[in-house]
């Protein structure tokens, strides 16, 4: 069953929309602002997103970025009032996949859903591409929290588990700093920063026997998983 995250400040339609999408055979979880939203969605598993764009505490698109630091695979349709084409193109640039205009019919939504997830494939089919990374000679096991080497398997902490998930998804882009922390540590502190240094510093030992992949210190941003040819 397709797990949908409805991100939806208008209890009205956001309660029509959980009971129309269930109705459709979609497991669905309804948030009301967009931090509630990033909060759900970082400790549950997901398979497409239904965000508004204005809402309080964290709007759509803030969400949307947030949300692509930790997977840049998932589906997203955005919901807005606004039929500007400015709004269009910031939520296309953010990356999304479709986006509706207010109001808009319940049959036309699930008609972009299943054209989205046909195109993309459904992710709960496909979840060992999701849960496995071939990192050269070695491979990490998300599901397992295990790194896995010719020299030696390593068993990840969970801090350790969701960080090198979070660099894995983002290969080749920085994942910013902060939003690792927020999204693992739950908060950015002075502190936890200093702890997530520590942590980048025992993956870099464990990933240290394959040549080909380092992780980059990105100056005043974050940090980068990269493989050199």
């Amino acid at each position: 069953m397709t797990k949908i995250l409805v991100v939806e400040d208008d209890p009205n339609l956001g309660q029509i929309l959980n009971e129309y999408l269930s109705l459709k055979g979609y497991e669905t979880t309804l948030c009301t602002d967009g931090q509630h939203g990033f909060d759900v969605f970082n400790n549950q598993h997901f398979d497409f997103c239904i965000l508004d764009v204005m809402m309080p505490k964290k709007d759509g698109f803030t969400l949307a970025q947030d949300i692509r630091a930790i997977d840049r695979e998932i589906p997203i349709i955005f919901l807005t009032a606004k039929s500007m084409k400015e709004d269009t193109i910031a939520g296309l640039k953010i990356g999304a996949d479709d986006y509706l205009t207010k109001p808009f019919s319940m049959e036309e939504l699930i008609l972009r859903i299943q054209a989205i997830l046909k195109r993309t494939g459904t992710r709960s089919e496909d979840s060992n591409r999701v849960n496995k990374f071939e990192l050269g000679a070695l491979t990490f096991h998300y599901d397992k929290s295990l790194l896995a080497r010719p020299s030696g398997d390593v068993k990840l902490t969970s801090r350790e588990n969701e960080l090198l998930k979070m660099l894995c998804d983002n290969m080749n882009q920085t994942m910013e700093r902060n939003v690792a922390l927020m999204a693992i540590w739950k908060d950015d502190s002075y502190f936890n920063a200093r702890s997530m240094d520590v942590y980048i510093a025992k993956l870099r030992k464990y990933l240290k026997e394959e040549e080909q992949i380092h992780i980059l210190t990105v100056h005043g941003q974050g940090f980068k998983l990269v493989k050199v040819e």
